[in-house]
């Protein structure tokens, strides 16, 4: 099972946590995904001097903005499940 984490502690919420998550959630529900993602909202991750929201992927993390969750969801997530 893919473990998949947002960042919401006030760094990253300021960056837009909330609309990732929005995002994600969206994306999981369409594609079925519910059995094959755990997906978490972590208070905070220590990654606030990146560029944009952090995102774990199984412990690996990843700096995102708002406006490429989709894309970084489809290129990113998605191969890992398949």
């Amino acid at each position: 099972m893919l473990e998949l984490s947002v960042c919401i502690g006030s760094s990253c919420h300021l960056k837009g946590s909330y609309n990732i998550i929005q995002l994600f959630q969206q994306m999981i529900e369409e594609n079925g995904l519910h059995d094959k993602i755990d997906f978490k909202a972590n208070f905070c991750m220590k990654e606030c001097q990146g560029d944009g929201v952090a995102v774990s992927i199984n412990g690996t993390a990843h700096h995102l903005q708002p406006e490429k969750a989709r894309e970084f969801f489809k290129e990113t997530i998605m191969p890992i499940l398949n």
